[in-house]
Protein backbone atom coordinates (compact mmCIF):
# COMPACT_ATOMS: atom_id res chain seq x y z
CA UNK A 1 0.00 0.00 0.00
CA UNK A 2 1.43 3.30 -1.07
CA UNK A 3 -0.20 5.58 1.51
CA UNK A 4 1.16 5.78 5.04
CA UNK A 5 -2.35 5.31 6.42
CA UNK A 6 -5.08 2.81 5.85
CA UNK A 7 -8.72 3.90 5.90
CA UNK A 8 -11.89 2.18 7.01
CA UNK A 9 -13.24 2.36 3.45
CA UNK A 10 -10.17 0.68 2.00
CA UNK A 11 -10.15 -2.06 4.64
CA UNK A 12 -13.82 -2.93 3.98
CA UNK A 13 -12.97 -3.34 0.27
CA UNK A 14 -10.11 -5.81 0.58
CA UNK A 15 -10.03 -7.37 4.08
CA UNK A 16 -11.54 -10.86 4.07
CA UNK A 17 -12.23 -13.49 6.74
CA UNK A 18 -9.52 -15.68 5.22
CA UNK A 19 -6.96 -12.95 6.01
CA UNK A 20 -7.99 -13.09 9.67
CA UNK A 21 -7.89 -16.91 9.69
CA UNK A 22 -4.39 -16.70 8.21
CA UNK A 23 -3.09 -14.27 10.84
CA UNK A 24 -4.73 -16.18 13.71
CA UNK A 25 -3.31 -19.51 12.54
CA UNK A 26 0.19 -18.14 11.93
CA UNK A 27 0.16 -16.43 15.34
CA UNK A 28 -0.57 -19.82 16.93
CA UNK A 29 1.61 -22.12 14.81
CA UNK A 30 4.36 -19.66 13.76
CA UNK A 31 4.83 -22.05 10.86
CA UNK A 32 3.81 -21.66 7.20
CA UNK A 33 3.56 -25.40 6.58
CA UNK A 34 1.24 -26.07 9.54
CA UNK A 35 -0.97 -23.12 8.64
CA UNK A 36 -1.20 -24.32 5.03
CA UNK A 37 -2.39 -27.71 6.30
CA UNK A 38 -4.94 -26.12 8.63
CA UNK A 39 -6.32 -23.89 5.86
CA UNK A 40 -6.14 -26.72 3.30
CA UNK A 41 -4.08 -24.75 0.78
CA UNK A 42 -0.51 -24.94 -0.47
CA UNK A 43 2.38 -23.27 1.34
CA UNK A 44 3.12 -20.95 -1.64
CA UNK A 45 -0.52 -19.82 -1.47
CA UNK A 46 -0.09 -19.02 2.25
CA UNK A 47 3.10 -17.06 1.52
CA UNK A 48 1.35 -15.04 -1.19
CA UNK A 49 -1.72 -14.37 0.98
CA UNK A 50 0.47 -13.09 3.82
CA UNK A 51 2.60 -11.02 1.45
CA UNK A 52 -0.51 -9.46 -0.09
CA UNK A 53 -1.99 -8.67 3.35
CA UNK A 54 1.23 -7.04 4.58
CA UNK A 55 1.42 -5.00 1.39
CA UNK A 56 -2.18 -3.82 1.81
CA UNK A 57 -1.61 -2.91 5.47
CA UNK A 58 1.72 -1.26 4.75
CA UNK A 59 3.74 -3.02 7.44
CA UNK A 60 5.08 -6.51 8.22
CA UNK A 61 3.08 -8.72 10.59
CA UNK A 62 5.82 -11.28 11.17
CA UNK A 63 9.58 -11.40 11.29
CA UNK A 64 10.82 -14.29 9.17
CA UNK A 65 13.35 -16.30 11.17
CA UNK A 66 15.16 -19.50 10.27
CA UNK A 67 12.75 -21.90 11.96
CA UNK A 68 9.61 -19.93 12.62
CA UNK A 69 7.72 -16.66 12.37
CA UNK A 70 7.65 -14.08 15.17
CA UNK A 71 4.90 -11.46 15.44
CA UNK A 72 6.00 -7.84 15.14
CA UNK A 73 4.64 -5.24 17.56
CA UNK A 74 1.92 -4.25 15.08
CA UNK A 75 1.42 -7.91 14.24
CA UNK A 76 0.48 -8.63 17.87
CA UNK A 77 -2.25 -5.99 17.65
CA UNK A 78 -3.57 -7.37 14.33
CA UNK A 79 -3.49 -10.95 15.65
CA UNK A 80 -5.54 -9.94 18.70
CA UNK A 81 -8.09 -8.22 16.44
CA UNK A 82 -8.22 -11.32 14.22
CA UNK A 83 -8.92 -13.63 17.19
CA UNK A 84 -11.66 -11.38 18.61
CA UNK A 85 -13.32 -10.98 15.19
CA UNK A 86 -13.21 -14.71 14.50
CA UNK A 87 -14.73 -15.46 17.91
CA UNK A 88 -17.49 -12.93 17.16
CA UNK A 89 -18.04 -14.63 13.80
CA UNK A 90 -18.19 -18.08 15.41
CA UNK A 91 -20.76 -16.75 17.88
CA UNK A 92 -22.74 -15.17 15.03
CA UNK A 93 -22.85 -18.46 13.10
CA UNK A 94 -23.80 -20.42 16.22
CA UNK A 95 -26.64 -18.07 17.17
CA UNK A 96 -27.98 -17.87 13.60
CA UNK A 97 -28.15 -21.66 13.46
CA UNK A 98 -29.96 -21.78 16.79
CA UNK A 99 -32.45 -19.13 15.70
CA UNK A 100 -33.13 -21.03 12.47
CA UNK A 101 -33.95 -24.08 14.60
CA UNK A 102 -36.35 -22.05 16.73
CA UNK A 103 -33.94 -21.27 19.56
CA UNK A 104 -33.61 -17.95 21.30
CA UNK A 105 -29.95 -17.10 21.51
CA UNK A 106 -27.00 -17.83 23.73
CA UNK A 107 -25.84 -16.08 26.90
CA UNK A 108 -22.36 -16.55 28.36
CA UNK A 109 -22.11 -15.36 31.96
CA UNK A 110 -18.95 -15.10 34.03
CA UNK A 111 -19.33 -15.06 37.78
CA UNK A 112 -17.41 -15.11 41.02
CA UNK A 113 -18.35 -17.97 43.33
CA UNK A 114 -20.08 -15.73 45.85
CA UNK A 115 -22.65 -14.61 43.28
CA UNK A 116 -23.66 -18.22 42.58
CA UNK A 117 -25.02 -18.43 46.12
CA UNK A 118 -26.84 -15.08 45.94
CA UNK A 119 -28.96 -13.72 43.09
CA UNK A 120 -27.59 -15.70 40.12
CA UNK A 121 -29.52 -19.00 40.54
CA UNK A 122 -32.83 -17.19 41.04
CA UNK A 123 -32.23 -14.95 38.02
CA UNK A 124 -31.35 -17.91 35.79
CA UNK A 125 -34.43 -19.84 36.92
CA UNK A 126 -36.60 -16.78 36.26
CA UNK A 127 -35.34 -16.09 32.74
CA UNK A 128 -35.52 -19.79 31.81
CA UNK A 129 -39.21 -19.79 32.72
CA UNK A 130 -39.93 -17.10 30.13
CA UNK A 131 -37.20 -18.15 27.65
CA UNK A 132 -36.88 -21.94 27.93
CA UNK A 133 -34.82 -22.22 24.72
CA UNK A 134 -32.26 -19.58 25.74
CA UNK A 135 -28.91 -21.34 26.08
CA UNK A 136 -27.03 -20.13 29.19
CA UNK A 137 -23.40 -20.93 29.97
CA UNK A 138 -21.98 -20.01 33.39
CA UNK A 139 -18.22 -19.78 34.00
CA UNK A 140 -16.78 -19.32 37.51
CA UNK A 141 -13.46 -17.53 37.92
CA UNK A 142 -11.75 -14.74 39.84
CA UNK A 143 -12.86 -11.16 39.17
CA UNK A 144 -9.72 -10.12 37.30
CA UNK A 145 -9.71 -13.22 35.11
CA UNK A 146 -13.38 -12.64 34.28
CA UNK A 147 -12.59 -9.03 33.32
CA UNK A 148 -9.95 -10.30 30.89
CA UNK A 149 -12.45 -12.72 29.35
CA UNK A 150 -15.07 -9.96 29.10
CA UNK A 151 -12.58 -7.63 27.42
CA UNK A 152 -11.73 -10.40 24.92
CA UNK A 153 -15.46 -10.81 24.18
CA UNK A 154 -15.49 -14.36 25.48
CA UNK A 155 -18.35 -13.44 27.84
CA UNK A 156 -21.50 -11.36 27.42
CA UNK A 157 -21.49 -10.07 31.00
CA UNK A 158 -19.90 -10.87 34.33
CA UNK A 159 -20.98 -10.71 37.95
CA UNK A 160 -17.86 -9.76 39.83
CA UNK A 161 -16.21 -7.48 42.33
CA UNK A 162 -15.48 -3.98 41.16
CA UNK A 163 -12.34 -1.92 41.69
CA UNK A 164 -11.94 1.63 40.43
CA UNK A 165 -8.90 0.74 38.33
CA UNK A 166 -11.15 -1.66 36.39
CA UNK A 167 -13.63 1.01 35.28
CA UNK A 168 -11.96 2.42 32.15
CA UNK A 169 -13.31 -0.16 29.70
CA UNK A 170 -16.38 -1.36 31.57
CA UNK A 171 -19.80 -0.36 32.87
CA UNK A 172 -20.55 -1.41 36.45
CA UNK A 173 -23.96 -1.68 38.12
CA UNK A 174 -23.83 -2.67 41.78
CA UNK A 175 -25.96 -5.53 43.03
CA UNK A 176 -24.97 -5.13 46.66
CA UNK A 177 -22.13 -5.18 49.20
CA UNK A 178 -20.27 -8.39 49.95
CA UNK A 179 -19.46 -8.67 53.69
CA UNK A 180 -16.62 -10.94 54.83
CA UNK A 181 -16.05 -13.04 57.92
CA UNK A 182 -13.01 -14.76 59.41
CA UNK A 183 -13.72 -18.47 59.84
CA UNK A 184 -12.12 -21.64 61.17
CA UNK A 185 -13.38 -25.15 61.81
CA UNK A 186 -15.23 -25.72 65.09
CA UNK A 187 -12.23 -27.57 66.59
CA UNK A 188 -9.80 -24.70 66.12
CA UNK A 189 -8.20 -23.52 69.40
CA UNK A 190 -9.06 -19.89 68.58
CA UNK A 191 -12.77 -20.78 68.66
CA UNK A 192 -12.44 -21.28 72.41
CA UNK A 193 -11.56 -17.61 72.96
CA UNK A 194 -14.23 -15.01 73.64
CA UNK A 195 -12.23 -12.52 71.60
CA UNK A 196 -9.29 -13.40 69.37
CA UNK A 197 -6.45 -10.85 69.59
CA UNK A 198 -5.30 -9.64 66.20
CA UNK A 199 -1.67 -10.47 67.03
CA UNK A 200 -2.57 -14.17 67.21
CA UNK A 201 -3.90 -14.35 63.67
CA UNK A 202 -0.55 -14.46 61.88
CA UNK A 203 0.59 -17.39 64.05
CA UNK A 204 -1.78 -19.81 62.29
CA UNK A 205 -1.85 -21.19 58.74
CA UNK A 206 -4.23 -19.48 56.31
CA UNK A 207 -6.11 -20.41 53.15
CA UNK A 208 -6.11 -17.30 50.97
CA UNK A 209 -7.01 -16.00 47.56
CA UNK A 210 -4.05 -15.39 45.19
CA UNK A 211 -2.18 -12.08 45.33
CA UNK A 212 -3.63 -10.73 42.07
CA UNK A 213 -7.26 -10.87 43.27
CA UNK A 214 -9.26 -7.91 44.65
CA UNK A 215 -10.05 -9.78 47.89
CA UNK A 216 -6.40 -10.48 48.57
CA UNK A 217 -5.44 -6.87 47.96
CA UNK A 218 -8.03 -5.73 50.49
CA UNK A 219 -6.79 -8.33 52.97
CA UNK A 220 -3.21 -7.09 52.64
CA UNK A 221 -4.43 -3.53 53.31
CA UNK A 222 -6.28 -4.82 56.39
CA UNK A 223 -3.14 -6.59 57.68
CA UNK A 224 -1.22 -3.34 57.30
CA UNK A 225 -3.97 -1.27 58.95
CA UNK A 226 -4.12 -3.61 61.97
CA UNK A 227 -0.31 -3.83 62.04
CA UNK A 228 -0.38 -7.62 61.62
CA UNK A 229 2.39 -9.35 59.66
CA UNK A 230 1.02 -10.95 56.51
CA UNK A 231 0.77 -14.71 57.07
CA UNK A 232 3.64 -16.70 55.62
CA UNK A 233 2.18 -20.17 56.20
CA UNK A 234 -0.45 -20.06 53.46
CA UNK A 235 -2.19 -22.03 50.76
CA UNK A 236 -3.54 -19.98 47.84
CA UNK A 237 -6.58 -21.04 45.85
CA UNK A 238 -9.70 -19.71 44.13
CA UNK A 239 -11.58 -22.99 44.62
CA UNK A 240 -14.36 -22.87 47.20
CA UNK A 241 -14.20 -26.64 47.54
CA UNK A 242 -10.49 -26.44 48.35
CA UNK A 243 -11.14 -23.66 50.90
CA UNK A 244 -13.72 -25.80 52.71
CA UNK A 245 -11.69 -29.01 52.59
CA UNK A 246 -8.55 -27.33 53.95
CA UNK A 247 -10.50 -25.57 56.70
CA UNK A 248 -11.92 -28.92 57.81
CA UNK A 249 -8.60 -30.77 57.57
CA UNK A 250 -6.64 -28.69 60.09
CA UNK A 251 -6.33 -25.52 62.19
CA UNK A 252 -6.43 -23.10 59.27
CA UNK A 253 -8.03 -19.66 58.96
CA UNK A 254 -9.76 -18.05 55.99
CA UNK A 255 -11.43 -14.72 55.27
CA UNK A 256 -14.43 -15.51 53.07
CA UNK A 257 -17.63 -13.81 51.90
CA UNK A 258 -20.43 -14.58 54.34
CA UNK A 259 -22.68 -15.81 51.54
CA UNK A 260 -20.20 -18.54 50.65
CA UNK A 261 -20.12 -20.15 54.10
CA UNK A 262 -23.69 -19.69 55.35
CA UNK A 263 -24.57 -23.39 55.22
CA UNK A 264 -21.31 -24.41 56.96
CA UNK A 265 -21.92 -21.85 59.70
CA UNK A 266 -25.50 -23.01 60.17
CA UNK A 267 -24.57 -26.70 60.49
CA UNK A 268 -21.68 -25.92 62.85
CA UNK A 269 -18.80 -27.07 60.64
CA UNK A 270 -17.31 -23.57 60.67
CA UNK A 271 -17.27 -20.80 63.26
CA UNK A 272 -16.84 -17.06 62.84
CA UNK A 273 -13.97 -15.83 64.99
CA UNK A 274 -14.75 -12.88 67.26
CA UNK A 275 -11.88 -10.51 66.50
CA UNK A 276 -11.39 -6.80 65.81
CA UNK A 277 -9.71 -7.73 62.52
CA UNK A 278 -11.97 -6.74 59.63
CA UNK A 279 -11.74 -6.59 55.85
CA UNK A 280 -13.77 -3.86 54.18
CA UNK A 281 -16.77 -5.09 52.25
CA UNK A 282 -16.81 -4.48 48.52
CA UNK A 283 -19.65 -4.15 46.06
CA UNK A 284 -20.16 -6.91 43.57
CA UNK A 285 -22.29 -6.30 40.53
CA UNK A 286 -22.95 -6.62 36.83
CA UNK A 287 -20.09 -5.59 34.55
CA UNK A 288 -20.38 -5.14 30.78
CA UNK A 289 -18.19 -3.64 28.08
CA UNK A 290 -18.48 0.14 27.88
CA UNK A 291 -20.13 1.77 24.85
CA UNK A 292 -21.24 -1.56 23.38
CA UNK A 293 -24.91 -2.32 22.71
CA UNK A 294 -26.26 -5.26 24.71
CA UNK A 295 -28.24 -8.05 23.12
CA UNK A 296 -31.89 -8.30 24.10
CA UNK A 297 -31.36 -11.51 26.18
CA UNK A 298 -28.44 -9.83 27.99
CA UNK A 299 -30.56 -6.75 28.79
CA UNK A 300 -33.41 -8.93 30.06
CA UNK A 301 -31.09 -10.99 32.24
CA UNK A 302 -29.45 -7.89 33.76
CA UNK A 303 -32.88 -6.43 34.56
CA UNK A 304 -33.81 -9.72 36.24
CA UNK A 305 -30.62 -9.71 38.30
CA UNK A 306 -31.18 -6.14 39.45
CA UNK A 307 -34.77 -6.89 40.45
CA UNK A 308 -33.77 -9.92 42.56
CA UNK A 309 -30.98 -7.88 44.17
CA UNK A 310 -33.50 -5.13 45.01
CA UNK A 311 -35.86 -7.68 46.57
CA UNK A 312 -33.04 -9.12 48.70
CA UNK A 313 -32.09 -5.65 49.95
CA UNK A 314 -35.71 -4.91 50.90
CA UNK A 315 -36.02 -8.26 52.67
CA UNK A 316 -32.82 -7.58 54.63
CA UNK A 317 -34.13 -4.17 55.75
CA UNK A 318 -37.41 -5.53 57.13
Amino acid sequence: MQSDQITFASVTRWLKIKHLVLVDSLAKTRNMHQTAEQMNVTQPAISKLLRDLEELLGFPLFERQTRNLVLTELGIFVARYARITLEDTESFVDQVNKLRKGGHGHLKIGTIFAATSLVLPEAIASIKRIRPLLSIEVIEQTSNHLLEMLDQKKLDLIIARFTHEDCQSFEFTALGPEPFCLVANNRHPLCQLEEVPTAALSEWPWVMYPFNTPIRRRMERAFAMFKIPSPTNTVETISMQTFLQLLQSGPMLAMLPESMVQSQLQNGQLRVLDTPFRVESQDYGVITRKDEPLSEPTQTFISTLLEFARQKRLAAET
